[in-house]
């Protein structure tokens, strides 16, 4: 390779990056609620299912796993929160902050409860995050 080149391909290597814009840590396709409704839709037929059993041994495995899987609705739910939404958003949605803290406590409340009705509390929270994230996407 002639030195010219050699020169400028090692000047390409430390030149500035380009300097890019997202409302988003990652491309738009990787965020949506479905993963926090999945789980929690999982926790809601655990309540159910341990309130139709008299089995000790299923009724502690039920236990378990719901607790597992309320803390992945947190975890969704807060990936959604800290990455996807940004201060735009709050400014047309300021329900949101108070939104998602009341769906992070549902679902804790989750870990505790074995009430199918509190599990369909946090399924509908979740639906009213979803609602105004679907909006986001749409502007």
């Amino acid at each position: 390779m002639p030195f010219l080149s050699r020169l400028l391909a090692a000047a390409d290597r430390f030149s500035p990056p380009a300097l890019a814009h997202a409302h988003c840590d990652l491309p738009c396709g990787v965020y949506d609620p479905a993963q926090a409704r999945i789980e929690a839709e999982s926790v809601k037929a655990i309540q159910e299912k341990y309130q139709g059993s008299d089995d000790p041994v299923f009724r502690e495995r039920c236990v378990q796993i719901k607790e597992e899987r309320a803390d992945l609705v947190k975890h969704h739910l807060w990936v959604l929160w800290t990455d996807y939404f940004k201060p735009p958003h709050l400014e047309k949605y300021p329900e949101l902050h108070d939104l998602f803290w009341r769906a992070t406590k549902a679902a804790g409340d989750s870990k505790k409860s074995l009430d199918p009705a509190q599990g369909e509390q946090l399924l509908g929270l979740i639906g009213e995050i979803d609602k105004i994230f679907w909006e986001t996407k749409q502007g």
